[in-house]
């Protein structure tokens, strides 16, 4: 009994035992399920983290705010080193102040010394670091994409040597420069930010983005969003797109902002102000009288701007043309810049000559000391100030005020325009301002000379204010240069003066108006010069412009394909041109225009017909002739290459043109392309034929190769190439280049192809003949036929003129 009671014991409880590990097991089960489910939840809400996360860093408005923080630490930091620069200079100058040609040793040398670092700098990293860069980025935004100016190392090499060039006080800007490091800063981001969203892969896109980063550029130098926009639609877009409009404001308040606080964050400032903060009266900023005296200045600022453009020109080709000046100096940037150096710094000498135009002060204090609401003089005689005022360093004991004025504005005129020549980052934005500041302040100081009491108006008098004088000066002056209206907004920020908009708004109109009249832009100046790929604008007031159409400026010449096009057809046409696209026309008689083929297309085809007969010869010929064949497919190649001249491009060619040409090159073999197989039944008849009779079985094969008609079938053919007709006007042919970008377009005829015109074509049409200097512009289309005789066409014709024309 106690037997049995104890087995029915262990079997409960071995029962139990079993029941619990089961349970056990299936809530391990259970848990394993939970956290199973539970790790999928994690793994599908980290994903959707992750794209949120993505498209959050991807989004416009963080590439905008990121790119503008980036160009304000920028522009702080070179403000930082520059004053770093110019401290050090002075110190070391008032070490000797006991020596005079010690103080003039250290004066001169200094400068040097920073010059030549600066030149070879810019020289051995990235020569593409020199000038001002806002040429090359208006010929990259009209889609000539100059890579090599958008890259890190030319970034680097910019940065480094601007602020050095800075830092040895020589009559430069920072602000040209500035721009073209936006856009470096833009390309470089968006290529950073395609990791993040696909958006900036788009190629076009991103050339969007460079007129971007020319807005954050003015707006972090001068702390001027709106100003900086609208420069950016002025000078680097021939045609703006809308949509940039909020991206540049944005990112250039953003740059603006950040710039201005981060003085005060590092306790230089108190507050967010201008950076060249006036304190003009605003109760009667300026009297009605005169408001003729503010058109008058623009209409001189007008003159002078466009002599500096003409100076700077003649200078830049006096150098380049002088067989013995462009080896002595261009060649060797260190020298050049060094003597350009000692002149300037010789010139400005404090002790010296620079005492008769404040050589001491930087182009910083010179617009404070412009700008200041104070009048220098009584009657010619300024007044005595602290020797810490920036305004104590235009007293003389031996000239008058006007005469210091005169000077500095003189010598500064010339020196800005030999600065900006040399192989360094340079701009002439802030030069033109000083210059201009300059002039405005020499107008009100006499206007104050002869007008002591000011105004009478209602019983109160107001004093003229000399200071707004050069406030419209600088914008004046600046506009005639750059061709722009924003230099008067950017002028109105950089002061907080609102109440001098009219002025100021019309004098920089006046400017511009007599400026573009005579010459070009400085930045189409230096296009011209350097030659890039740009279309210029076309000049108001030329009325024949409007009677000019394509068929009067049209290549019509034109190396085409058809249908019927043999292989020789083809490589005598790749041969002969190196042409990016030809034209497809349905035949030679006809004329009728299909579409465009690609060379590469072309050489693809060419090289698959190659690889095609070379299989075959493979496969069929025997092996005795397949070694003579061989043979003379290597000497016959190696001939070709030691004869064929790589394709030369007006730019340098690109890794995609160097594959093709390489394909090019390789593929002719026998005859130049084809390595074809002879008549192997009829040699097999003759063993005994000797070599004469193999290469002449062999040519006469090949030649019916050659004959052979080219099969399209697996080209890629572009069925809707950009065409004109030939009446379409010079003005709307380049409204259409410059809207859409072309380098080409067909010119058609009821849909035959009767010409093409390129950019070349265009530009002479527009500029005539290209003088010596490249400079000034001769009467447009001087070369053209008269059309006295034949009068102004008509924009419309009727159908049957039309079709009488054609049948004709």
């Amino acid at each position: 009994m106690t037997v049995d009671g104890t087995d029915e014991n262990n079997l409960e409880r071995g029962i139990y035992t079993k029941d619990a590990a089961c349970l056990r097991k299936n809530d391990r089960h259970r848990r394993s399920l939970s956290d199973l489910s539970l790790s999928r939840k994690c793994g599908v809400w980290a994903s959707h983290f992750q794209r949120l996360f993505v498209s959050f860093i991807g989004a416009d408005w963080i590439y905008l705010m990121i790119l503008g923080f980036i160009m304000a630490v920028f522009s702080f930091a070179m403000d930082i080193f520059v004053d770093l620069f110019t401290e050090a200079h002075r110190w070391i100058y008032d070490l000797a102040d006991s020596h005079v040609i010690l103080q003039y040793l250290a004066w001169v040398a200094y400068s040097m010394f920073l010059m030549c670092f600066a030149a070879g700098f810019a020289n051995i990293v990235s020569i593409q670091a020199a000038g001002s860069g806002i040429p090359e980025t208006k010929t990259s935004l009209r889609g000539v994409m100059l890579q090599e100016y958008f890259t890190f190392k030319t970034l680097v090499s910019k940065f480094i040597s601007l602020t050095c060039v800075l830092g040895s006080e020589l009559p430069v800007g920072k602000e040209g420069p500035f721009v073209h490091v936006g856009s470096v800063c833009a390309a470089l981001l968006s290529k950073f930010m395609s990791h993040f969203s696909s958006i900036y892969k788009n190629k076009a896109r991103n050339e969007e983005m460079l007129t971007v980063g020319c807005a954050v550029g003015i707006g972090c130098c001068f702390a001027a969003p709106i100003g900086g926009a609208l420069f950016s639609l002025e000078v680097t877009s021939m045609f703006f797109v809308a949509r940039n409009y909020w991206r540049g404001f944005l990112s250039a308040t953003f740059g603006a902002f950040i710039f201005r606080l981060l003085p005060v964050w590092n306790r230089q400032e108190d507050t967010l102000m201008a950076l060249y903060a006036t304190k003009y009266r605003l109760d009667f900023p300026f009297d009605l009288q005169e408001l003729p005296i503010f058109a008058a200045m623009g209409i001189v600022c007008g003159f002078g701007g466009a002599f500096f453009v003409y100076l700077y020109g003649k200078i830049s080709l006096f150098v380049k043309k002088q067989k013995a000046t462009n080896s002595f100096l261009m060649k060797n940037c260190f020298l050049y810049s060094a003597l350009v150096s000692v002149l300037i710094s010789t010139l400005t000498f404090p002790l010296g000559f620079g005492q008769f135009m404040a050589g001491r002060l930087t182009q910083r204090d010179s617009l404070i000391s412009f700008f200041d609401n104070r009048t220098w003089s009584n009657n010619g005689i300024v007044a005595d100030f602290d020797n810490d005022d920036h305004l104590a360093a235009w007293k003389h004991p031996q000239a008058n005020v006007f005469i210091i004025l005169s000077v500095f504005v003189i010598m500064k005129f010339w020196m800005s325009a030999l600065s900006i020549t040399l192989p360094i980052p340079c701009g002439s934005f802030v030069p033109i301002f000083v210059i201009g500041a300059g002039f405005g302040r020499l107008i009100g100081e006499g206007l104050a000379t002869l007008f002591p009491d000011g105004f009478n108006i209602d019983g109160h008098t107001y004093n003229i204010v000399p200071g707004a004088y050069a406030v419209i000066g600088a914008a004046a002056l600046t506009a005639g240069v750059t061709h722009t209206i924003s230099t008067g907004v950017i002028m109105m920020e950089l002061t907080g003066q609102i109440s001098y908009t009219l002025p100021i708004l019309i004098s920089v109109i006046l400017a511009n108006m007599v400026s573009q009249s005579l010459q070009p832009s400085i930045y189409d100046t230096v296009i011209r010069i350097k030659k890039l790929p740009y279309l210029p604008t076309l000049s108001w007031g030329h009325r024949e412009k409007y009677n000019i159409y394509v068929e009067d400026f049209m290549k019509r010449e034109v190396c085409y394909i058809t249908l019927n096009s043999t292989y020789r057809d083809i490589i005598k046409i790749l041969r002969s041109g190196n042409l990016k696209t030809l034209p497809l026309v349905k035949s030679a008689e006809s004329m009728l225009l299909l579409g465009s083929v690609e060379r590469a297309q072309l050489l693809a085809l060419l090289t698959q017909r190659l690889q095609h007969l070379q299989e075959e010869n493979a496969s069929t010929m025997p092996v005795r002739y397949k070694v003579h064949f061989e043979t003379s497919a290597k000497e016959s190649a190696s001939a070709h290459l030691e004869s064929t001249k790589p394709l030369k491009s007006a730019l340098k060619p690109s890794v995609d043109e160097e594959e093709i040409t390489s394909v090019y090159d390789s593929g002719l073999n026998l005859k130049k392309f084809f390595c074809s197989r002879p008549d192997i039944e009829a040699m097999e008849d003759d063993p005994d034929a000797g070599d004469d009779t193999i290469l002449q079985e062999i040519e006469e094969w090949e030649e019916q190769q050659l004959d052979e008609q080219m099969n399209f079938n697996s080209c890629k053919i572009d069925p809707a190439p950009f065409q004109l007709v030939e009446h379409t006007s010079l003005h709307k042919t380049h409204t259409m280049f410059s809207v859409l970008n072309l380098d080409y377009a067909y010119v058609t005829s009821i849909g035959r192809l009767v010409g093409v015109v390129s950019l070349k074509e265009l530009r002479k049409a527009i500029e005539g003949c290209m003088p010596a200097d490249g400079v000034r512009l001769r009467p447009v289309l001087s070369n053209f036929r008269d059309r006295g005789a034949r009068g102004t066409r008509t924009e419309t014709i009727e159908l049957h003129q039309l079709l009488d024309h054609q049948i004709n």
